[in-house]
């Protein structure tokens, strides 16, 4: 059984942590898959609350743990399909094109410029260098701009 102190503890990490790993994962794996994954690696923190809580970056891990889940799930195209009643306005062959991506170019891509993340904030959180991080968002733009067709000339 947990502890008063162990519910507060998470309950604060929680609040911290859920919003960037959602995401992450969501630019990473798309919404409905991106949120599954993130409930697993919440469920997962808290079942392993003590070892969680002492790690440096506990959520970069838990976005780990949230990839690996992610995989169990994929039976169709990522997409970036949202069921609010009135969907966000963007160029409609963006869905296709972002299927085009890595997983780890689509999550470059998608914090960077949907999220505002920086470079920093998405190499500690995937596990990579920011030089990584700007190459994997160098080379998911230019894969976007190819399969839109986009002149970056005009």
């Amino acid at each position: 059984m947990s502890s008063d102190r162990d519910l507060e503890s998470f309950t604060s990490f929680f609040a911290s942590v859920e919003p960037k790993l959602r995401h992450a994962l969501i630019a990473a794996w798309g919404l409905e898959i991106g949120e599954d994954a993130t409930a697993d690696a919440l469920t997962y923190a808290w079942e392993h609350w003590s070892k969680v809580e002492k790690m440096d970056n506990a959520a970069g891990y838990l976005y780990r743990v949230g990839r690996s889940n992610a995989k169990r799930y994929l039976r169709r195209p990522i997409g970036m399909d949202r069921p609010e009643a009135t969907p966000p306005r963007y160029e409609p062959s963006l869905d296709g094109a972002l299927d085009l991506l890595t997983e780890r170019q689509r999550a470059a891509v998608v914090l960077r410029h949907s999220f505002g993340w920086t470079h920093e904030e998405i190499g500690r959180f995937v596990g990579v260098s920011v030089p990584t991080v700007q190459k994997h968002i160098e080379r998911g733009l230019a894969k976007l701009r190819t399969a839109m067709k986009v002149d970056t000339d005009a």
